[in-house]
């Protein structure tokens, strides 16, 4: 147990470009004091620090690993079958198709292989990081309590009644 409070949250991406987007991901993970870090690692451009970084994840006390990618997005799937952590993946908005070929590219992972696919652009990024925080809060106490916490004040954020 003492091992889990020590687990961070890796946020990774395939280009500087997608950094925009994924600065969500960073501002749920700051705002709750949960662990990270956040790197470039491209599956086409860099595929040996893909496979350094996959690999030695779990000795690096990586618990979760969120994976933005656009385009083909074979970034989360490439990490997802180099290490049994969770992957959780963000499809990237895109000028060309919108993003939907990101998502396509995530949700259609093959059996054996999964990857956990979140909405494209930064709603997905958001939920990711409160994913990944949640799956970390199932053995930390701590990360559960913040959970918690976030959400008892989105719920008193939602008014009962429209303003006229």
């Amino acid at each position: 147990m003492d091992k889990n409070k020590k687990l961070r949250i890796s946020i990774v991406m395939g280009s500087q470009s997608d950094y925009k987007t994924m600065k969500k991901s960073e501002k749920i993970l700051k705002n709750m004091a949960i662990p990270f870090e956040t790197k470039i690692v491209s599956a086409h451009r860099t595929p040996q620090r893909l496979f350094d970084y996959a690999t030695k994840a779990r000795k690096n006390n990586i618990g979760v690993i969120i994976a933005a990618a656009g385009g083909s997005a074979h970034l989360p799937g490439m990490i997802a079958a180099l290490t049994s952590i969770p992957v959780l993946g963000v499809p990237i908005l895109s000028k060309k198709l919108k993003g939907l070929d990101s998502l396509l590219s995530i949700v259609q992972m093959p059996k054996g292989i999964p990857v956990g696919t979140l909405a494209i652009g930064e709603d997905g990024a958001i939920n990711a990081a409160l994913l990944a925080a949640s799956i970390l809060g199932v053995s930390n106490i701590k990360i559960k309590n913040k959970i918690d916490s976030y959400r008892r004040k989105q719920t008193i954020s939602v008014k009962k009644k429209p303003k006229n």
